[in-house]
């Protein structure tokens, strides 16, 4: 069967997630190159993209090594005349910035939309960081949808805008965008996609050296001068006033445009307010936010963590000599988390004057807790474990962005500090500069691909004193399987090439360097109690697939299970201080989850006269 998105006609209607209806706004303004490197809530987008199977024929797809990358690849195609889309998470765009805020300078004629996935309330990210503040530093127009339908419609904008600009535009998500699902109408597929725009050579745009970067400054202030203009009529922001026209207002954007309308309806209170919805929330639309305000008393200003837009409005008001009041973050709404309909119910309450209980949401009852856990069959616990065994506290553990950061949890407690994606070799090799304890990183084969080589290169050229440890799992598996350059070559296909880690850290220099199975654990402790001993830059290569990714993708299940042949103190040992979460203590009897257990054999290494490993029934 077609999939709708690839194939799908003007007018028809499908149930979509946020990030496939971004698919689809990308596809309907004839996306030519889309590049990449995952990141939740971001990931699906170019997931879909690699699923629909277009790659080379409708588009070209590039998960690249880092966001730096991938944003350099679509500046460059952007540059050559396509319509290019780059995707991240929010933390991604810090890594992604440098070329961006330069891009906005030279401008690239073919259009570029960068999608930057906000997670205002945590879900998946180290912090709360609010992306909108790239569209005022880089100037970047910016749209914010609160719905399915607007992430395809705001997507498919966004290329036009990008495109009759010449500038680069930021379409801001957030988690609960990405990961709704909603219906959504379609708009036509083109009928080709020969719109390249034609190269013209110019080093006195494309090379911005200071004497052109100044001239370029004052067309980015021209275009964005543009772009204010086009946000003062957009679609995307509309105004509701009901008949009776009352004097008091909210402006919101964002997925809280989606609350504020909710919560008004829920409480019968739509005709006590006028509402503005801004979707296109960069350049603000001055004149219409003026004109929105005119006859007002007191405007409540709603929007998800940093007050940009409140900010915006009040200075409005004070440039216009509005006499309005402007209210905003507070008690109730804040700058952390997410907003909710319960809470701008709240919010609406305070504002208008009337009672309300504060909003408690109780969690179901009896519900089994299931903290943060590596699966059953992590290759990273084995690795964890040992290196416990071997170095137990006397050493300090560095840690990555990952699955193996859950690593920081009893009994294995093998983070001790983490920054960003590739810090563990470069703040570990810091953190050993200073420290009397032996220092031992933590990086994934992703990670160490994204900004892990530079860090390494740097040690070595500082002689620095750090044992890394790449725990290599064959697979990008944090944020859902996708490549990464140390994928087998048979997960790759033929159009992305398998590079060797171990290669590469030779490559580099490091001369102290050993490759071991995860699942052995006497060649790992072998290999750390080698290093104990050693000094300088020294590199263990963990190597085992992911437990799901060898299942899923790789057709490699699990023949044997282990079983508990012993009770006693030595099975007890190795489920507290190994802990798979395929061990089960029930009144005092120990046993294995069938279900759960992969035959990783590890816990025959642990305790050998308490586990074996038996067929699969």
């Amino acid at each position: 069967m077609s999939n709708p998105l690839l194939q799908g006609k003007g007018d028809e209607c499908h149930l979509l997630l946020g990030n496939e209806a971004i698919v689809r706004g990308a596809l309907e303004a004839g996306v030519h190159v889309v590049t990449c490197y995952p990141g939740t809530p971001s990931s699906e987008v170019p997931d879909t993209f690699r699923r629909l199977g277009g790659n080379g024929k409708q588009y070209t797809l590039q998960y690249s090594v880092n966001e730096k990358v991938a944003m350099e690849v679509a500046c460059g195609a952007s540059l050559a005349g396509a319509k290019a889309l780059v995707t991240m998470k929010h933390v991604g765009l810090n890594v992604a910035a440098d070329p961006l805020f330069t891009a906005t300078y030279t401008g690239l004629p073919g259009g570029l939309v960068v999608l930057s996935a906000d997670d205002p309330g945590f879900h998946s990210s180290q912090n709360e960081q609010d992306n909108r503040n790239y569209a005022r530093a880089a100037s970047l127009p910016c749209f914010e949808p609160s719905s399915a339908q607007e992430a395809k419609d705001m997507t498919k904008e966004a290329f036009r805008v990008a495109r009759e600009l010449e500038q680069p535009v930021l379409l801001r998500t957030t988690t609960r965008v990405n990961h709704m699902r909603g219906a959504v109408r379609f708009g036509d597929l083109p009928a080709s996609r020969d719109d390249l725009v034609e190269f013209k050579r110019n080093p006195l745009r494309h090379v911005p050296v200071p004497a052109v970067a100044k001239v370029r400054h004052k067309v980015l202030e021209e275009n964005m001068a543009r772009a204010q203009e086009i946000a003062e009529t957009s679609p995307f922001n509309v105004s509701h006033v009901p008949a009776a026209k009352p004097k008091l207002g909210v402006i919101a954007s964002g997925i809280s445009r989606s609350y504020v309308l909710d919560a008004l309806e829920e409480k019968g209170w739509s005709d006590r307010v006028c509402v503005l919805e801004l979707g296109m929330t960069w350049p603000l639309p001055e004149r219409l936010i003026a004109g929105f305000m005119g006859d007002l008393e007191r405007v409540l200003v709603v929007e998800e963590n940093d007050p940009l837009l409140e900010n915006g409005v009040r200075a409005i008001a004070q440039k216009k000599g509005l006499g309005v009041r402007i209210e905003g973050k507070g008690a109730i709404l804040t700058i952390q988390g997410e907003n909710s309909t319960p809470r701008l119910v709240q919010a609406l309450a305070a504002f208008l004057g009337e009672p309300c209980e504060e909003a408690v949401i109780e969690p179901a009852a009896n519900l089994p807790k299931r903290p943060p856990n590596l699966c059953a069959g992590c290759s990273h616990r084995a690795v964890f474990y040992a290196a416990r065994k071997i170095f137990g506290d006397d050493a300090i553990y560095s840690s990555d962005i990952g699955c193996y950061t859950l690593g920081m949890l009893p009994p294995l407690k093998c983070a001790d500090f983490l920054f960003c994606m590739g810090s563990s070799i470069s703040a570990g090799s810091g953190f050993a500069m200073v420290a009397k304890k032996p220092v031992v990183g933590f990086i994934g084969d992703s990670t160490f691909f994204h900004s892990g080589m530079t860090g390494l290169a740097n040690a070595l050229f500082n002689e620095m004193d750090i044992i890394v440890v790449v725990l290599d799992n064959g697979t990008t598996a944090m944020t859902g399987h996708q490549p990464n350059p140390g994928m087998i070559q048979e997960q790759l296909g033929d159009v992305m090439r398998h590079l060797d880690i171990e290669s590469i850290v030779r490559g580099i220099g490091v001369t102290q360097v050993r490759k071991v199975s995860s699942f052995n654990l006497r060649a790992v402790e072998k290999a750390l109690e080698e290093f104990r001993d050693m000094s300088g830059v020294r590199v263990l290569i963990a190597e085992e697939p992911c437990a799901l990714y060898a299942r899923r993708s790789l057709g490699k299940g699990a023949s044997r299970v282990a079983e508990v042949i012993a009770q006693g103190e030595e099975t007890k040992k190795c489920v507290d201080s190994f802990a798979c979460p395929a061990f089960c203590c029930q009144n005092g009897e120990y046993s294995v989850d069938k279900t759960l257990c992969t035959g990783c054999g590890v816990c025959l290494q642990v305790a050998p006269k308490s586990f074996r490993l038996v067929k699969r029934g």
